[in-house]
């Protein structure tokens, strides 16, 4: 799937965009699914969990639209119809280049970044949430499914911030900030370059590259679906990190 000066790029820059590499087929049938989960027209799979954006659980906006209350469904693994992102042929292809074979996933989500609230992600580096270690066997896949604009908040990175190591992380002192969205104490120096993104786009990244979004100043939701692929080579303080229920083994990886 991907040749030695792709390879290379992901390992100077600390991320890699590939342009298409999901059909839109596939795109439109996730998207469908998650309409149809936030409506409770599907029921949701076991451990699947619909956040609501701060500001709507706190009372503070009352969105105009139901979808627009939600800021991500997460732990879609127990999900066959939403899974098979997971398991696409072309984005597997990929992840064997960057991290080798026999992966595992973990952290799957669809993001729906609403308009009408702050939703901002604070830079911050996603290995912060993973104890397997080394971080050099695990990569994030990130597909927009519709368009990811600097003005609906697309993916901000901070290309070859992977090389910095682990950096101290707190919660923003912002006036709403969504459960568990942590940002990095000191971002200054940092200077981020904005992915727009068409509908297929996919930009993997490593779990230590420095990332966020901005607001969604649109009318509509922005929306993509992610996972993190993590190699047998890891190893983890916990006795099997493997027998997590929010880990699987990826077939035909």
């Amino acid at each position: 799937m991907l040749n030695p000066d792709q390879i290379e790029a992901y390992a100077e820059n600390g991320y890699l965009l590939l342009p298409k590499l999901i059909e839109e087929s596939e795109l439109a049938k996730w998207s469908t699914r998650f309409v149809e989960v936030v409506n409770g027209h599907l029921p949701q799979s076991r451990g699947m969990v619909l956040m609501k954006d701060v500001m709507v659980a706190k009372g503070a906006v009352v969105p105009s639209d139901p979808l627009y209350g939600v800021n991500k469904l997460l732990n879609f693994e127990d999900d066959p119809g939403f899974y098979s992102y997971v398991e696409n042929q072309n984005l597997l292809a990929a992840a064997n280049d960057l991290i080798g074979h026999e992966l595992y996933s973990l952290v799957t989500n669809v993001f729906n970044k609403p308009p009408e609230v702050d939703g901002r992600h604070p830079l911050h580096q996603d290995l912060r949430y993973f104890r397997m270690r080394p971080a050099e066997k695990i990569v994030a896949a990130w597909t927009a499914i519709s368009r990811c604009t600097r003005d609906n908040g697309c993916l901000a990175v901070v290309p070859k911030s992977h090389l910095l190591g682990a950096l101290d992380h707190q919660l923003p002192e912002w006036d709403f900030v969504n459960f568990a969205f942590y940002g990095i104490k000191d971002a200054s120096g940092l200077e981020r370059v904005h992915i727009e993104m068409e509908p297929g786009d996919t930009v993997f990244f490593h779990p230590l590259l420095v990332h966020g979004s901005g607001r969604n100043l649109t009318s509509e939701c922005r929306r993509s679906i992610s996972t993190h692929y993590a190699s047998h080579e890891c190893e983890s303080p916990t006795p099997d990190w493997r027998e997590n229920d929010r880990v699987r083994r990826v077939k035909g990886s």
